[in-house]
């Protein structure tokens, strides 16, 4: 029988495990959107897990849309990244960087040069997000124009190249969460009566250009995409989501991808049995549950679920995380006021158990 702690491989990359670490915003970048000396102590502390997922980097100046988060657009930014992935190599791990453009969730203020947030169509989210000024209401994102579409998948690309430039095994594509290629797949925030929008073919488009670029540039083996069919997060509505994310895995399955990643929002579970067996590749779950993923979800990989499981908070609490899950624990409770911003306290500090690495 296989098991959570057996190893796997990825597309050819060898994991020592079948316990990922899930992408988690934590806001502590730089000037410039740079990674520091924090983040590569961050993820190095995690490099257990077979495979660590970067929180979210954005690929253009645009697509940021959170305070302090990093970005892998820039020679500087690409320089600063190699300063994890080599701490996380030296640990031992693996590490993809999840490129993350947020579309219309984010606020001016956040941008530099004048710049608003873009999405599918001008359609603001309801909510608010956090600034250095405060919390502000999202405002109408500038609707992207075809070219501007075509810029936006050729971002993607560059990041990706910048990523492996930057020492990373590979890239996520986060299309989940309601940031920009969510909001362009779900008929709520997607208004578009061109070849962008209307039909679930056309929907589903820019994911599908985006991953075939990205493919094409680095490599399906390197690529890897996070969906959540029917996630209202940010604002976002997908009445009927599995038209969509049928013909959305149908589509992307001749590319042979390293691997999907679904987040389960809700009772979600038929859906993604019926997307696991439409790829065939890789499967990576972050499961639904009332509270953090805990050790229970290890049986997930037992019973052929899933192929790797995905936890967040408990590995934002336990840098030792695979071993604690082995035995059982004790296992740090997280701090959620210590999520965003901030230094060392609540990232870098959390112990392991006495006697291990």
């Amino acid at each position: 029988m296989t098991t959570a702690f057996d190893p796997v491989d990825l597309a050819g990359t060898p994991l020592a495990n079948r316990i990922a670490m899930a992408p988690m915003t934590r806001s502590r970048a730089g000037v410039g959107g740079l990674p520091t000396e924090l983040t590569a102590e961050y993820y190095a502390q995690r490099a257990s897990a077979g495979l660590i997922v970067t929180e979210g980097i954005q690929p253009s100046l645009v697509g940021q849309g959170y305070p302090d988060t990093p970005g892998l657009h820039s020679a500087e930014q690409v320089a600063a990244w190699r300063t994890v992935t080599d701490a996380v190599h030296a640990a031992g791990g693996r590490i993809f960087a999840q490129l993350m453009h947020t579309g219309r969730i984010g606020h001016p203020v956040l941008l530099p040069d004048g710049l608003t947030p873009v999405g599918a169509s001008p359609v603001a989210a309801d909510g608010q997000v956090f600034t250095h000024e405060g919390p502000k209401e999202y405002v109408v994102p500038r609707e992207l124009t075809g070219d501007e579409i075509r810029a936006t998948v050729d971002d993607f690309v560059t990041a990706a190249r910048n990523a492996i430039e930057a020492g990373f095994d590979g890239v996520e594509l986060h299309g989940a969460n309601g940031y920009l290629i969510h909001q362009f797949l779900a008929p709520g925030s997607n208004h578009r009566t061109d070849q962008w929008g209307g039909s679930v073919e056309n929907r589903i488009r820019l994911a599908v250009e985006i991953a075939r670029a990205v493919t094409a540039a680095i490599g399906a083996d390197r690529t890897g995409l996070r969906l959540s069919p029917g996630n209202p997060l940010n604002d976002i509505h997908e009445p009927d989501p599995e038209p969509t994310y049928t013909a959305l895995v149908a589509a992307l399955e001749p590319l042979d991808l390293a691997y999907l990643h679904i987040m389960e929002v809700g009772e979600i579970r038929d859906l993604t049995l019926a997307l696991r067996k439409l790829f065939g590749g890789v499967l990576v779950l972050s499961p639904a549950s009332e509270g953090p993923t805990g050790p229970d979800a290890l049986t997930l990989v037992e019973e052929g679920v899933a192929d790797l499981v995905a936890y967040g908070q408990l590995f934002l609490a336990n840098p030792d995380l695979p071993s604690r899950l082995r035995t059982g624990g004790p296992f740090n409770a997280p701090d959620r006021t210590t999520f965003y911003g901030g230094g060392a306290k609540g990232y870098t500090d959390y112990p392991v158990l006495s006697g291990r690495e």
